[in-house]
């Protein structure tokens, strides 16, 4: 590990043993075995400035434009042990590093703004799609039906049947999927079941050949078969 300069947070008053001056409690100090502790001033550290800990790349940065830089830490009490509570480092160092996080920041706002309209486009595009799909398998389902069926089914992040990985290729048997569910909650008494108290595999058996009928009735005129 590389050697690192420490600067100390007394936790009792403290006195300069080069300069003599009373401290206080609070006081950072740089303990130096030959002389004892230091104020910043005797140990010719009082012209860098804090940084606090908290930035990652910040301090990475600042350290590595600073000269000389020092730790600072502070004893826990409740952990007993010494923190570290930042970094000492210098102005035009900070200065420096401050500048680079922020164009780093800047570039990844532009970024994320790149990524959430590529992402907009594509939803657009798969939702499109997806609708089209629906009213190819069933073109007499009623009409503007696939496109509710298609907003239900691919809201983002919402785990239904349109979002998953077969939807996003398109496959039939997802369309299908969206489409018995909706059928089942909109066009058969399947609600109503389960707040009666039915279990959900019971409800579905009791709606299931209804399910079936509508789909086949919506369903491609040249017989597309209807997965289970």
């Amino acid at each position: 590990m590389a050697f690192e300069l420490k600067v100390f947070i007394s936790n009792r008053d403290s006195r300069c043993d080069e300069c003599g001056e009373d401290l206080g409690k609070g006081a950072w100090i740089r303990l130096i075995q030959e002389k004892g502790a230091l104020c910043l001033s005797c140990a010719d550290l009082d012209h860098l400035v804090f940084l606090p800990s908290g930035d990652a790349a910040l301090t990475r940065r600042a350290r590595k434009y600073s000269t000389l830089s020092a730790v600072v830490l502070k004893w826990s009490r409740a952990r007993k042990r010494y923190e570290r509570q930042g970094l000492l480092v210098e102005e035009q160092g900070l200065e420096q590093a401050e500048q680079e996080c922020l164009n780093d920041s800047e570039i990844r706002e532009l970024q994320r703004q790149r990524r959430a309209e590529r992402e907009k486009e594509l939803d657009y595009q798969y939702i499109k799609q997806f609708a089209k799909g629906i009213r190819e398998l069933y073109p007499h389902c009623p009409h503007q039906r696939e496109q509710i069926i298609t907003r239900h089914a691919c809201q983002k992040y919402s785990g239904r049947v349109g979002r998953s990985a077969a939807a996003k290729q398109f496959d039939e048997k997802t369309i299908h999927l969206a489409v018995a569910a909706h059928i089942r909650h909109q066009e058969t008494d399947y609600d109503k079941l389960l707040i009666m108290g039915y279990e959900r595999w019971e409800a579905r058996e009791q709606v299931d050949l209804k399910v079936k009928e509508i789909m086949a009735q919506w369903a491609n005129i040249h017989g597309n078969r209807i997965k289970k």
